[in-house]
């Protein structure tokens, strides 16, 4: 039971869940606009997620600890350069316009975790009100955005926008329950919205965001089939969002959460396969 629960909790530290969570949204768009299953791009963006993501949580920790890390944290790094080789494999065989596509997202990433601001003291995930826009910007443009200008010359249309605003908006209201559950630990300087606003108008925030969702999701479903799939995403999402705590289980949004993409993306592919 012990080597379980250490695998699951490397699992999740080692950002392999979000990056699945990530997978998901990008194989969903690939059914919404009927395009064909891009291995290359899809496994670029999956590794990708986890050697960013691990950089955004673990830098500050290895700069200032590095000659005491613990073993755990030694083996995600090391398993993180190997997800890098992959980044760099995959992103080897796409097109030079996909990938110049994709520096600024990187950029951002990056400048998630380094402090550049105020005299090189804070770093964009120190901008309270920003920072949850910042994270679904890239989230909606790397899974919505990306893998359709990778096959398409021409690829803006109202679509895609309402589309980037429907994932966008999906995006926000997911990290609102790790926010509410941050609340406890986050500095008295980091104001995020749970922090501004109090717990109650941060849940009734996400049911505005999530009706705005519902409606664009009317707009963009190629057919009933997926409005119905996202119907019933969307009492989900609402009962996460419902249930969302401050003192919240320890798997509660790192895992329930961000499973959400997952099964959004398998019933929609089991939904659309039948």
């Amino acid at each position: 039971m012990h080597i379980v629960k250490t695998i699951f909790n490397f699992y999740l530290n080692a950002s392999i869940h979000v990056a699945l969570a990530v997978y998901s949204f990008v194989r969903i768009t690939e059914l919404y606009f009927n395009l064909p299953y891009n291995e290359t791009l899809d496994y670029f963006i999956f590794y990708g997620t986890i050697t960013g993501y691990n950089f955004v949580k673990y830098f500050g920790i290895a700069k200032f600890h590095h000659r005491s890390l613990t073993n755990n944290l030694k083996i995600i790094q090391l398993f993180s350069l190997v997800c890098f080789v992959f980044l760099c494999y995959y992103g080897l065989q796409l097109e030079f316009r996909t990938l110049l596509f994709f520096v600024p997202f990187t950029l951002i990433t990056i400048l998630y975790a380094i402090p550049f601001l105020s005299g090189f003291k804070n770093n964009l995930r120190s901008l309270s009100y920003l920072k949850i826009v910042i994270v679904a910007f890239v989230w909606a443009g790397v899974t919505v955005v990306l893998p359709v200008y990778d096959v398409q010359e021409s690829f803006v249309s109202l679509e895609l926008v309402f589309s980037f605003l429907q994932r966008l908006l999906v995006v926000a209201i997911l990290i609102l329950p790790f926010d509410i559950r941050d609340v406890q630990f986050d500095a008295i300087s980091l104001q995020t919205i749970p922090k501004k606003i109090g717990v109650e108008r941060t849940k009734k925030l996400g049911y505005v965001l999530l009706m705005i969702s519902l409606v664009f999701e009317f707009v963009i479903a190629p057919n009933s089939n997926y409005r119905n799939v996202f119907l019933c995403c969307f009492f989900i999402i609402l009962f996460l969002l419902m249930r969302a705590t401050v003192k919240q289980s320890k798997y509660y949004s790192s895992f329930w959460v961000e499973l959400f993409p997952v099964f959004w993306a398998v019933l929609l592919y089991g939904i659309v396969s039948f």
